[in-house]
């Protein structure tokens, strides 16, 4: 198949049958890293084989169509998947469950998320509005004249892109017209939105981007950490990075390093490796015992945690500061 890249490893000693697989976005963002040390961790101490996939970029769906298939004929006994395309991916997950394989999301529910037998994630929308709120009540009075620029993850928008930006608008107190779909805001505070693949180079290329459109960008939003350092890169260079107030997700260490350096005011942090690790046990049991995962009470997924990170907490608004976030983070 034109495009894919796939790279597989085995880990631990393979017992026959005993094979789970885990697919990410991509090998080189922190977070899927710890992601795959967490997978390869469990599946040593349960003794299975994981066989790891990963595509050449994010949104590299054709990758992760190959991986399933190839897990498929493999015949494993399930699989973790972070979707880079959470709706295009879910004819080929229903084509792994019919064979009988559990199918754990991580990270990234798919479009519609009960297309999976269970979903691990943080609660995105939540980590949004944390950062939202945080970067609202930190303006005060300011926030009604805010000039603010978001950079998002890929044009094709996958939940964790459009529930983590809708969420950010719900807590700066920015009217949405469809949860699915940013961009169509009519909030004169939004100077616009572009994407950045959650890499860095891409949060440059799009802050320098909006800031051509508006140079009084003074509030930026950012899908992850890789893309806050990115963007402010562009700003220092447009010799702005003291006039503006920078917010991400993620939790990664070096995004904790940067909100402790200043570099970004606060993150929500999430937790990859607790993702990868139950959703390994999750397949396991399910494979003995034929039980599937329970949903967090009142939401339709398992709430694996979010936790805003700042050394400026604001009244209303739970946080811990840098030195506990450093403890807790990954990468």
């Amino acid at each position: 198949m034109a495009g894919v890249a796939l790279a597989a490893l085995a880990v631990g000693a393979a017992q026959a049958g005993d094979i789970v697989g885990l697919i990410t976005k991509t090998n080189t963002n922190p977070f899927f890293v710890k992601m795959k040390e967490g997978a390869e961790a469990k599946a040593k101490e349960l003794g299975v084989e994981l066989q790891s996939f990963a595509g050449k970029y994010d949104g590299d769906n054709d990758a992760q169509v190959a991986a399933i298939e190839s897990l498929i004929s493999a015949g494993a006994k399930g699989f973790m998947i972070v979707p880079s395309d959470s709706a295009a991916i879910v004819p080929t997950v229903k084509k792994a469950r019919d064979a009988g394989l559990l199918v754990i999301v991580l990270d990234t529910p798919l479009d519609p998320i009960d297309a999976a037998d269970a979903t691990f994630a943080t609660d995105n929308f939540k980590a949004g509005e944390l950062i939202g709120t945080w970067a609202n009540k930190t303006l005060g009075d300011k926030a009604k004249d805010a000039r603010i620029a978001f950079l998002d993850l890929s044009p094709n928008q996958p939940t964790v892109d459009y529930l983590r930006d809708h969420g950010f608008m719900k807590g700066f107190g920015i009217e949405f017209k469809n949860l699915k779909h940013y961009g169509d805001e009519t909030d004169p505070r939004v100077v616009g939105h572009d994407v950045t693949k959650g890499a860095e180079e891409g949060g440059r290329t799009a802050m320098e981007n909006l800031l051509q459109k508006d140079p009084s960008i003074n509030v930026v939003y950012t899908i992850n950490e890789p893309a806050a350092a990115g963007a402010y890169e562009a700003l220092k260079a447009a010799g702005k990075e003291k006039d503006v107030l920078l917010v991400s997700i993620d939790g990664g260490c070096p995004g904790v390093k940067n909100v402790k350096d200043g570099v970004i005011g606060a993150t929500s942090q999430q937790y990859p490796l607790l993702m990868a690790s139950m959703g390994l046990e999750a397949i396991m049991k399910f494979a003995k015992e034929k039980t599937k995962p329970a949903n967090t009470p009142g939401l339709d997924f398992f709430d694996t945690g979010a936790t805003l990170v700042t050394d400026k907490p604001v009244e209303g608004v739970p946080s811990i500061n840098t030195e506990e976030g450093l403890k807790k983070c990954w990468g």
